[in-house]
């Protein structure tokens, strides 16, 4: 087989990539190691950026979201029992935020694939790049009993953390750079109506909280919880009880409760590779980042990635402009680490470390509570970062 650009992994970050890319006119081939209901069963934030909602509509792919989205002129900020709407649309110049799961925009880029007839092969095992930093990089994959190789021009390694493309970059060649917090989000999903209209970011001495939803009848709720904790001693009583003590009274009285439809642990890092790119082999989203889920930028970030590799091949192919394939991780990673900052502040803000913190930094934390919900300007710092930087110019 022969593509022009070798796509690993079929999640969003894959399927954005090859839809860009195949309505330009650049063909594409995307290898997932999963099925598709397995792919589908991935459940994820759903918080996108302004940026990112212009990416899916370029893309073709927006509207269902356009149609079923909940557009979210602002969020509230609960500290100390007090409530505090931020502005996002009066504080950044009209932008604005998506509500709509990832599992959505998933299914969106799937269909509009299967739509264009371009190739995605699912349930490939033993996905391995070859000469990655020779003029004419392969990839080999086994499917239905025998081996298959792809030859291409490039290799885009948008298969997540634990895919194969970053371990194929020589250990030698990238540094990692990690930070591990000491304590998980314990999440549920439930078919009960939002507590709130928009979503709540609260600090309590208990643990942060974060109430969340998918749609107008689908909710999302997460308790910081200690890492040792395991999800099956979480039970959907155990559960409401604990984000009811977390929320003040005249929530808490407004909250519907019901059965789980899915319940899950998730521990909280930071971490970043550079380069994330290694010859003709580029990465991709969570392949080379990834964010505590505090500022909502995982998915976010992944579409950066996205929306620098896709407009620098577009200038590849038509204008011959290889001398931009080096610019590609200097500029997706200037925005990555932007967006690590923010996830970090946010996480650092709203979160109790218990005895993990000194009481310089305990002084830190509140001194930083007070000065930003306080502070026009301090609001409106978090409102750029939450609604997203602009894209720079690929030129």
């Amino acid at each position: 087989m022969k593509t022009q650009v070798a796509i690993i992994g079929a999640g969003p970050s894959g399927l954005l990539l090859g839809q860009l890319l195949h309505n330009a006119g650049i063909d594409t081939l995307i290898v997932e190691r999963q099925t598709p209901d397995y792919v589908l069963g991935r459940i994820r934030a759903g918080v996108l950026e302004q940026g990112t909602v212009e990416l899916l509509r370029e893309a073709g792919v927006a509207q269902r979201m356009d149609r079923e989205g909940l557009v979210h002129e602002g969020v509230e900020l609960l500290v100390g029992g007090h409530r505090q709407r931020l502005d996002l649309k009066a504080l950044t110049a009209g932008k604005t935020v998506m509500v709509y799961g990832q599992t959505e925009v998933t299914r969106d880029l799937m269909q509009a694939r299967e739509l264009s007839g371009a190739p995605i092969i699912y349930a490939a095992n033993n996905v391995q790049p070859h000469d990655i930093e020779g003029p004419r990089p392969y990839l080999t994959f086994d499917k239905d009993g025998r081996q298959h190789r792809v030859e291409c021009d490039y290799i885009a390694g948008c298969d997540g953390f634990h895919g194969v493309a970053r371990q194929s970059i020589p250990a030698s060649v990238l540094k990692v750079y990690e930070r591990v917090y000491p304590f998980g989000w314990l999440g549920l999903l439930a078919d009960t109506p939002p507590v709130n209209h928009e979503l709540i970011y609260a600090h309590h001495e208990r643990g942060f909280v974060l109430c969340s939803q998918r749609s107008q009848t689908r909710s999302r709720y997460y308790l910081q919880v200690p890492l040792q904790e395991r999800v099956e001693d979480w039970s959907d009583e155990r559960f409401w009880t604990e984000l009811k003590a977390r929320l003040p009274q005249a929530v808490a009285e407004q909250l519907v409760t019901g059965p789980a439809l899915e319940k899950s642990i998730a521990p909280l890092r930071s971490l970043v590779v550079e380069p994330m790119q290694h010859g003709r082999l580029f990465l991709v989203g969570d392949a080379a980042h990834i964010v505590p889920p505090t500022g909502a930028k995982g998915l976010n970030l992944a579409a950066s990635d996205v929306n620098y590799l896709y407009r620098i091949l577009v200038k590849v192919y038509r204008e011959g402009r290889t001398d931009l394939l080096a610019q590609y991780s200097p500029m997706a990673l200037r925005r990555v680490w932007k967006g690590e900052r923010f996830s970090w502040f946010m996480t650092q803000l709203l979160h109790d470390f218990g005895e993990h913190q000194d009481d310089w930094d305990r002084k830190m934390q509140a001194a930083d509570r007070e000065y930003y919900l306080g502070s026009a300007a301090g609001l409106a710092n978090i409102a750029e970062n939450y609604v997203g930087l602009p894209f720079e110019a690929v030129e």
